[in-house]
């Protein structure tokens, strides 16, 4: 008898004490009525507020086919994903939400997607159930991929996806400090595509993702993976000089032919210091953004700090990783 592949559920966890046990029941469900492969979990606790990692515990008691990280402190979903990936043994890697909202009833459609070839399939939902504030921050993250990440435009990226085992090993050999899952996905393949599935409401609570954090990643997102945006500020410094010695040529030709109608504005003077100004602040904060994670990155600021692992694939207690 042919031996099976191995697919690795990879799930960051946070506040999900009440909603995680579920995800797993399901998921195991499914793939024991799918019948075609050998399966994991990898539970990560991102420094929940409640007992989420007690009830990965008392899942890692009961199953020999899960395993639990406890990072040491909130290092955000794309660290904690990283977490996972480099405690990972199956042949195709699955991520997927702690909070119900991605159906484990429908890991199957990923699976299957990906037996046509691709490298990395992500689920597309007909009718995303998240709140108006996370659709407008899933679609900003969207455009500025495209323009910054060269994501192709009908691609729909989500927190749902299946990639294979290859692009995990090379994936986690990116140790800095700001890791984004999707800028390390489109560098490595542009072998993706989509599956339609259902989207469905949070099982409890709300979502983790406050404005401060959603800038935090794009920002992550668009200074690792794209020097797009100091080209945007070169180009802008250039276009204001070109309009300023314009103005200037102007201004001359202007006074030589009537020099007794020229009148000198404090206004309009100070409107330009004050637009020139800013713009020269916004192309130094870009600027000084990449240095202070060059910085960050030249300390070897760890990605994530596990605490204990427990479970089939635990390795050691209190391991550290870059």
């Amino acid at each position: 008898m042919d031996k099976k592949d191995k697919v690795s559920f990879v799930i960051p966890c946070y506040a999900s004490a009440h909603t995680i046990e579920g995800v797993v029941a399901e998921v195991n469900e499914t793939m024991k009525k799918y019948g075609k492969y050998e399966w994991e979990f990898v539970l990560i606790n991102d420094s929940s507020p409640d007992n989420t990692y007690e009830v990965i515990k008392g899942l890692c008691e009961k199953s020999d086919n899960i395993t639990g990280i406890d990072l040491s402190r909130n290092f955000g979903q794309h660290s904690a994903l990283m977490a996972g990936f480099n405690n990972v043994s199956g042949d195709i890697v699955l991520c997927l939400d702690d909070d119900g909202q991605t159906p484990g009833t429908e890991v199957y459609k990923i699976l299957d997607k990906m037996k046509e070839g691709y490298d990395v399939v992500y689920a597309r939902y007909g009718n995303k159930q998240h709140s108006a504030f996370r659709n407008f921050g899933s679609k900003v993250n969207s455009i500025m991929s495209e323009i910054l990440l060269d994501k192709p435009k009908d691609l729909f990226i989500s927190s749902f996806f299946g990639v294979r085992r290859y692009l995990v090993d090379n994936m986690i050999k990116y140790n800095h400090a700001f890791p984004y899952v999707i800028g390390l996905v489109l560098r490595s393949t542009k072998n993706i595509a989509n599956v339609d599935v259902e989207h469905r409401a949070r099982l409890e609570g709300n979502s983790g993702y406050s404005l401060k954090k959603l800038i935090g990643l794009w920002m992550n997102g668009f200074t690792a993976f794209s020097v797009k945006p100091l080209r945007m500020a070169t180009f802008f410094g250039v276009l204001m000089a070109f309009i300023g010695f314009a103005y200037a040529i102007f201004l001359v030709i202007r006074k030589l032919i009537y020099p007794e109608n020229i009148l000198l504005g404090w206004s309009s003077n100070m409107s330009a210091i004050l637009v020139i100004g800013g713009l020269i602040l916004f192309m130094l904060g870009i600027i000084g953004e990449y240095i202070g994670r060059i910085y960050i990155c030249m300390n070897n600021a760890p990605q994530f700090i596990i605490k204990e692992m427990v479970g089939s694939g635990s390795k050691a207690e209190s391991e550290s990783e870059d």
